[in-house]
């Protein structure tokens, strides 16, 4: 039987990609016209044909034809003042088709998986509808001790830590507006607006919640926000524990770094791009430019 030239024997693994590939089947063009999309998109954001030239390794009259047929194609455009070439349309076009493919619980179930796994507490993804958080995903402690939330649970937004982390993302007139018509009872989390205005300014300056007890006695819970590639919060995740199993000093320092760490890194996967993000041991908080 003859050997197929593609088979795991004769491949190698791409280590971008995961696919079986071997050098016999690349295409220098292509790989020369893709590297210079990645040069385009770093930080240099206009390079002219010289410098691409020497980028590439390639003569000028070469890297023409490569930038004219990436213009062709809108991927590139070029800058007559400049004589500079940028980034084109297209690309914009292709990434968000990609981030729109990915379903947010398919992204972030893993990482959520992990984050149960090194906190040793039930992990959660939640969404804002109207007043209410939204559970889309739990990932259920491995202790005998369990969180009584599960997928499709409601609770209201303001008395809960990834409720209070997704109105943060919110500008004041949208929360003025959201509970304008709403009867204040004194009960938990049942402030005056000017109170609940407050405490998300203090939110959205930490980006991060803690709440012991706050909703449910004997609950501990930490919630940070998922970003997505424009900055904006569309989610939040969180960690919630037996208050009497954890101490203050847990839940400020290694519980919150993680519960952050894991947000950031399901916001990165969705496309979000941050500034001074957090490594899971430190507790600096991500700089952005979104509200």
């Amino acid at each position: 039987m003859a050997r197929n030239e593609t088979s795991p024997e004769n491949s190698t693994l791409s280590a971008a990609s995961g696919v079986p590939s071997d050098e016999r089947y690349l295409v220098p063009a292509l790989i020369r016209g893709l590297t210079i999309l990645q040069r385009l998109s770093g930080e240099t954001r206009g390079l002219t044909l010289s410098e691409v030239a020497a980028a590439l390794g390639v003569t000028r009259s070469s890297a023409y034809r490569l930038l004219f047929t990436l213009g062709h194609m809108g991927f590139v455009v070029f800058d007559a003042d400049t004589k500079t070439y940028a980034l084109g349309p297209e690309v914009l076009r292709l990434g968000y088709g990609y981030l729109a493919s990915r379903d947010l619980v398919e992204v972030a179930t893993p990482h959520l998986v992990r984050l149960r796994d090194r906190t040793g507490w039930s992990a959660h993804l939640g969404e804002l509808q109207g007043r209410d958080v939204v559970y889309l995903a739990r990932v259920a402690t491995r202790r005998s001790i369990a969180s009584t939330v599960h997928v499709g649970t409601r609770l209201p937004a303001r008395a809960t830590t990834m409720g209070r982390i997704l109105l943060s993302g919110l500008s004041s007139d949208e929360v003025r507006d959201l509970y304008r018509d709403q009867p204040y009872s004194g009960e938990a989390g049942q402030g005056s607006l000017a109170d609940l205005d407050a405490q998300l300014a203090t939110d959205r300056a930490n980006g991060v919640v803690v709440q012991v007890s706050g909703y449910e006695p004997g609950v501990a819970s930490v919630a940070a926000p998922v970003r997505d590639t424009s900055g904006q919060i569309i989610a939040a995740i969180n960690i919630s524990a037996v208050a009497l199993l954890t101490t203050e000093t847990d839940l400020q320092g290694p519980l919150t770094a993680e519960v952050v760490a894991t947000a950031q890194a399901i916001s990165r996967d969705l496309g979000f791009k941050a500034v001074g993000e957090v490594d899971g041991a430190g507790g600096t908080q991500a700089r952005h430019s979104a509200r």
